[in-house]
């Protein structure tokens, strides 16, 4: 037992550090804890506390000790939660304050929710929102989803969209139940080669076939991964030489489907394929067009401060000096507004029609606006001219300044000119809108 200082009470100004004097000593404890100690030795090692200072700091320890049916034991055994986090829990309660790691948060949010500590339940969640990242998300996610912590588990969400690749090669992602796999995959948003995915579950399967000691074939490995999360990886985003490194050497597919992939890279397949082909949206390369932009969307500012739109269409041509699929268009938008929009792709010389969107869509952002995207992209080939038009019913939002004519991305030059559009709305090469071009190679 530590030594008692003479009257220290009288050196203590607060009843918080008074309270936080006896943290975790014997003096005036009228109760212990007996936790298991994390050091694989099944050990145990002994908090001392106090029922008062628990109980006015905690409902649940409140009802267990003054309780109808309380506790009247001097010492309790708590074999659900170890040492080191329990005497964090503590710590808090006697002093407002908790030290906590990337390695014990989790489970001082565990027992901060058990207990019904709200206010360091909030302290947990704080320190997961500052020090999340792509190492460490697929271990936070499965704890937000446990304990219902909407906002967590978006956040654990949107890194795994804008950081996936860094994200499922961590090796968290390699011990994660087969559930969370199956989300991830399933991810529409997400920014990495495709094969670099199927060879996080790869990994993920040779995992858990190793843990579970049984022999590594290729009934062994897919059946682990299943076919639903099998239909989701999308093959043919794969190029031929990613698939025949990658893919066959796994033995995930059989010989069948690799002679169907087989073809479809030669071009003589006949039937289609059971695999998505469209970029999943993270992994989109985008254009824009304009250098600067400008928003003035209150209703009590001018018109002619805002751009309004009107029931004609808004187009543009565009023109590029290599194939690419096009996928749709991003607009301007004013926050939390719902517009309702007509895209579509002419080709100028056959004056063909290529492709249709109708749809409403909400913009959660000013600049960045929304994605339209084609049910089918379309492909635009080099030296053609294309027409881009929308129409868009809403009300007003921002509008690009300091167009560039010629855009440079990925070795492609993309060439933007003013369409010949009787009533254009103001949108030329210029200003105006139909400010991204969402496109892979």
């Amino acid at each position: 037992m530590a030594t008692v200082q003479e009257n220290w009470q009288t050196n203590c100004t607060s009843i918080n550090q008074r309270t936080k004097y006896i943290f975790n000593t014997a003096l005036l404890s009228d109760v212990k804890f007996i936790v298991p100690v994390s050091n694989g030795k099944r050990e145990s090692k002994v908090i001392p506390a106090h029922k008062l200072v628990l109980a006015i700091g905690s409902p649940v320890f409140y009802a267990m000790f003054y309780g109808q049916l309380s506790d009247t034991r001097d010492s309790i055994e708590l074999p659900d939660c170890e040492y080191e986090d329990l005497l964090e829990v503590f710590r808090f309660i006697y002093s407002d304050e908790v030290e906590l790691t990337g390695s014990n948060v989790m489970h001082v949010l565990y027992l901060a929710k058990k207990y019904l500590v709200p206010s360091l339940a909030e302290k947990c969640a704080e320190f997961l929102r500052t020090n999340l990242d792509a190492s460490n998300v697929f271990t936070i996610l499965p704890h937000a989803q446990r304990f219902e912590d909407k906002e967590l588990e978006d956040r654990c969400w949107k890194v795994i969209e804008i950081h996936t690749e860094e994200a499922v090669t961590s090796d968290d992602f390699a011990v994660v139940e087969r559930s969370l796999v199956e989300s991830v995959v399933k991810r529409e948003r997400l920014i990495v080669k495709e094969v670099e995915l199927f060879k996080a579950v790869n990994r993920w399967a040779e995992k858990k076939i190793d843990a579970q000691g049984i022999a590594s074939d290729m009934n062994a490995k897919r059946r682990i991964i299943g076919e639903e999360i099998l239909k989701e990886i999308r093959f043919p985003l794969m190029s031929q030489e990613e698939f025949a490194s990658f893919v066959i050497d796994s033995n995930i597919l059989n010989m069948q489907e690799v002679g169907d992939m087989i073809k479809h890279y030669s071009k003589v397949l006949t039937s289609p394929l059971p695999y998505l082909q469209s970029p999943r949206i993270g992994a989109l390369k985008r254009v824009c067009r304009f250098k600067n932009f400008k928003h003035y969307p209150s209703a009590g500012l001018s018109d002619r401060l805002r751009w309004c739109y009107n029931s004609n269409p808004y187009s543009l041509i565009l023109s590029v000096d290599k194939d690419i699929c096009l996928h749709g268009v991003q607009l301007f938008g004013s926050e939390g507004v719902d517009y309702t929009v007509l895209l579509e792709v002419i080709e100028i010389k056959s004056n063909l029609s290529l492709v249709k969107k109708s749809e409403t869509y909400s913009s959660e952002k000013v600049y960045s606006g929304f994605d339209v995207l084609f049910d089918t992209p379309v492909i635009l080939k080099s030296g053609k001219r294309y027409k881009i038009n929308s129409n868009i019913s809403s009300p007003p939002s921002c509008y690009g300044t300091q167009e560039q004519t010629l855009v440079n991305v990925e070795g492609i030059n993309f060439t933007i000119s003013e369409s010949d559009s009787f009533d254009n709305n103001g949108t030329s090469e210029k200003t105006g809108h139909l400010p991204v071009f969402l496109f892979t190679c």
